[in-house]
Parts: structure tokens; sequence; C-alpha cells
């Protein structure tokens, strides 16, 4: 699965070479509520295909009746904005009076969005820089991995994997797993020496290796924007790289499992010296409770809880798998051999 900027991107470059004119439209600046952030983009091709959104449709469908009837005529790029009164807000569907500045980019095979889909598909961090006086543009290495900068001068906005994910495991649920995880703009490297499970492993858009899970966890050298999610069931593997993620600045470490089996870990996990604060960072049972069964759905779940940690959105305990199974039990459901123990089959 492409992420969606990717997917704009490569539509782009697609209808490009085909001889077709392409808008490309960024959202630059947002004030008050919007529904889509800044950096997201927007592709309208002559006949009024589109690919990518920037707001909940009404922007979308005033663009492409502008192309429609007008076609792609101007040669530089420009700024405009929607909503700025109530009336507009109403009509463009803004909520609480919001208001959003774009920039229509017309793009040519000078735009560089062919050279820019194969670094970002090589996991390259690139920031582009787009000259508003006459559209020049070019690409360099991103120094920073977050922000759109615009000063009705220039609009430099950053492409590729601004966020790295490490499953342990190659099985079924973790191909479910990462195939949604590099959607999400993750660049997803999967570690398992289990040739078993290894020598199959071809899910498009990441990154297999055979080595260590401690020795993986090293090598990638994790910061801030790193999330680790243990799926193997063996402790020989899992806690292997737990041990060492828990001790990293990783925004999310997590591992599959149940209740009991988490219990359990946690009491291995001391015998390697962690302390206590480390020991709280550990999600699991990883995923939030929405009664997952299989493979996809528990993919859904703990990606849910990841992406909660990476907004920085605090869940209530009832949302969380230990709390609303514990709900539940006081509720007098209790649980049943084989039920879905939020995202580990409850084993008794």
């Amino acid at each position: 699965m492409d992420s969606v900027d990717l997917e704009v991107l490569r539509n782009s470059a697609r209808w490009l070479e085909r001889g077709h004119r392409v808008l490309l439209v960024t959202v630059v600046k947002t004030w008050g509520s919007s529904p889509r952030p800044e950096g997201a983009m927007l592709a309208v091709r002559d006949d009024g295909a589109v690919m990518g959104s920037v707001s909940g449709g009404c922007i979308e469908d005033d663009l492409i009746e502008r192309v429609r009837q007008r076609g792609i005529e101007q040669k530089t790029p420009e700024s405009v904005k929607y909503g700025i009164s109530a009336e507009e807000a109403h009509r463009f569907g803004l909520p609480c009076g919001g208001t959003i500045q774009l920039v229509l980019e017309p793009l040519s095979m000078a735009s560089g969005i062919a050279e820019l889909c194969e670094s970002v598909l090589a996991g390259k961090l690139v920031t582009r820089t787009l000259n508003m006086q006459n559209g020049a543009v070019s690409l360099e290495p991103a120094q920073e991995t977050d922000g759109v900068v615009f000063n009705e001068t220039t609009l430099s906005t950053i492409h590729g994997p601004r966020f790295r994910m490490l499953v342990i495991g190659a099985g079924q649920l973790s191909r479910y797993l990462c195939s949604i995880a590099v959607g999400l703009d993750y660049h997803v490297t999967v570690c398992d020496p289990r040739e078993e499970y290894t020598d199959e492993w071809d899910v498009p858009g990441t990154k297999i290796v055979r080595t260590m899970p401690d020795d993986t966890v090293t090598e990638m050298k994790l910061d801030e924007r790193c999330a680790v999610i243990a799926l193997t069931h063996d402790p020989k593997l899992d806690d292997l790289a737990l041990m060492e993620a828990l001790k990293t600045p990783a925004f999310y470490v997590g591992a599959l499992g149940s209740r009991k089996n988490n219990a359990a870990r946690r009491e291995r996990l001391k015998e390697f010296d962690l302390s206590d604060a480390e020991l709280s960072r550990l999600h699991g049972p990883v995923g939030i409770y929405i009664g997952s069964r299989t493979p996809p759905e528990i993919a859904v779940s703990i990606l849910a809880e990841v992406t909660a940690a990476k907004n920085g959105v605090s869940l209530p305990t009832i949302l969380q798998v230990e709390g609303a199974k514990a709900a539940r039990e006081l509720e007098g459901s209790g649980e049943v051999c084989g039920i879905q123990d939020g995202v580990g089959i409850t084993q008794h």
C-alpha cells in the first residue's frame, strides 16, 4: 500500500509522462478547524481526474470545476485561500469557520516529480523547494523530518518516510500490519532470523533482515520517531528486541500476547536490569480493545494504538486491552477459552 502523498506524486508523474497537464495543490496554512493538515496534497489532471485530498470534498469540487472550465493555463504557481468568510466556510464545508490556504502549482517534466518519487521509494527524506515566482524546483536531502515552510516567495515541503517501524516476526499478522504501516508513511523493517518465515516475505515497501532482534535494535539507532512491535510469541526473539528497545527513545514499544503472557514477560524483562520506568513504557497486551479476532483486525487494533502514541493522544483505560477486559469481568462477562484477548488469543 502506498502512502497518501506517494500516491499523489506517483500519479502526477504518470500523468505527465502520458502527456497530460497536472495541477498540484498543497495545503500550506490553516486557521481554525481544517479537515486536512498542512502538507496535504491533491493532484488534478487536465480532464478533471484527481488523486489525494485537501479538504472534505467541497474544495476539491471547486478546483475540479475550475480546471474543467478553464483548463490548466497558468504557467507559475499561485496562492489561494478558501473559507475566509462565513459564507465561504459554509459553501466549502470548512468547520467552525476554518480557513485554508493552498498553493496551486502547474507541473511539468521539469518539476522533479519523477525524481522525487524515486527518492521517496528508496526510503530517502527529501526537501522539495518551489520558487513561487518562476516555478523552479530544487530537491535536497531533508535536514528536518516535519514542516511546511511558505513565505509567499518559496514553498518548502518534506517528502519521504518520517517515522520508522521495526517489526519482530514475519508471520501472517506482520504481513497485514506492515502493509498498513507503509500506507501510514512508516519506513518498515521486519526482523526475523527464522528462514521458514523470511524466505516467503514479499510485502512491498518493507525491508526484511535476518539478524537477531537485539542486534537489529542496536544497529537501527532508534530515536523518538521509531516504533517497535514484537509479534512472534517467542520469548527468545521478542524479549531480545524489547530489552534493548525499552532503553531507547522510541515513542512506542509493544508486544503481542494475552494479559497473562504480558505479566510473565514483564517479570522476565526485570532480569535484564530494566528499570521500573523503562518497563512502564511497554505496551502490552498491544493494541486497543475492539474485539479483534482475525489478523487484519488485530493489525488495525495495534496500529490504532501506535497512531495515538505518535500523535500524543493518551488513551483512556477502558480502550486499552487490560482495562477493557477487566471492566468486562466486573460486569460478569468472564473470559471464554479461545476468545481473542485483545490482540492475542487467550490461552488457558
